[in-house]
């Protein structure tokens, strides 16, 4: 199967390099936002294209990716909501377990439904331990998971999870704390959870500011999305990318 990006993900862990991911929901983008995003997303030198959401209701997943296939180079990696958001045109799919919450058909009984469609699809596919944090808000996630997010000060609780994603075999470990969150994940929880596994760790939900951005990858997320901070204002991606490159990698 597959691996080019994964591979990358694990040479860039091991070598201390962090990685920005835009995130593009095709429900809220149409092709002039798309080509303007790209643009934005090239000149900032963004190091992934994830692309997927929680519902995507319009039906234009693989136009949004061949636009982007198209205009720019940057991965794309499918971020799906549900097992119908597959497009064999991208490169990679996070298969996304739900690991944080208690909900059967998320933690495997989709995937048993989805598994010969995601096969045939000839992707990447990148076997991801999702966890959702709570953001002090509820989110489109939480409401569609139908599961409890961790709670945010519950530091033990996220770090004994991720532990577990990584011994069942997981390949990432996704922390997510929800499109609209209030706030973020802490810098506390990430570094106690990156201290604990040796797979890629990535953060994501509530990220406002380039400050934010540096403070997580300091803490030590390897990819940082962000998606939503960016719709409402898209000059922020051209800081928030340099941000996290700027984070130096310590002397071995």
């Amino acid at each position: 199967m597959k691996d080019a990006i994964y591979t990358a993900l694990l040479l860039k862990k091991r070598t201390r390099r962090k990685s920005f991911a835009l995130l593009i929901d095709p429900d809220k983008v149409d092709a002039s936002k798309t080509a303007s995003l790209l643009e934005l997303a090239s000149d900032a030198r963004v190091d992934y294209l994830f692309v997927g959401g929680s519902l995507v209701v319009s039906d234009h997943l693989d136009q949004v990716v061949r636009q982007i296939k198209a205009h720019c180079k940057i991965p794309i990696i499918l971020f799906p909501g549900t097992p119908s958001q597959v497009s064999p045109e991208a490169d990679a799919l996070l298969y996304l377990s739900l690991i944080s919450g208690r909900n059967p058909e998320l933690l495997i009984g989709q995937h048993v439904i989805s598994a010969p469609a995601v096969r045939k699809s000839g992707l990447e596919i990148i076997s991801t331990g999702y966890m959702v944090i709570d953001g002090g808000a509820p989110t489109t996630v939480s409401y569609i998971s139908n599961a409890l997010p961790i709670p945010a000060d519950k530091n033990e609780i996220a770090l004994c999870t991720a532990m577990a994603g990584e011994m069942l075999g997981m390949k990432l470990i996704y922390m997510d704390a929800g499109s609209g969150a209030r706030r973020p994940i802490s810098t506390e929880m990430i570094e106690r959870v990156s201290a604990s596994i040796e797979i890629p760790l990535l953060i994501g939900g509530g990220i406002q500011d380039p400050e934010k951005v540096y403070l997580n990858a300091k803490a030590g997320a390897d990819l940082i999305v962000v998606g939503n901070a960016i719709e409402k204002d898209p000059s922020l991606l051209a800081e928030m990318a340099s941000a996290l490159h700027s984070v130096s990698v310590p002397e071995s």
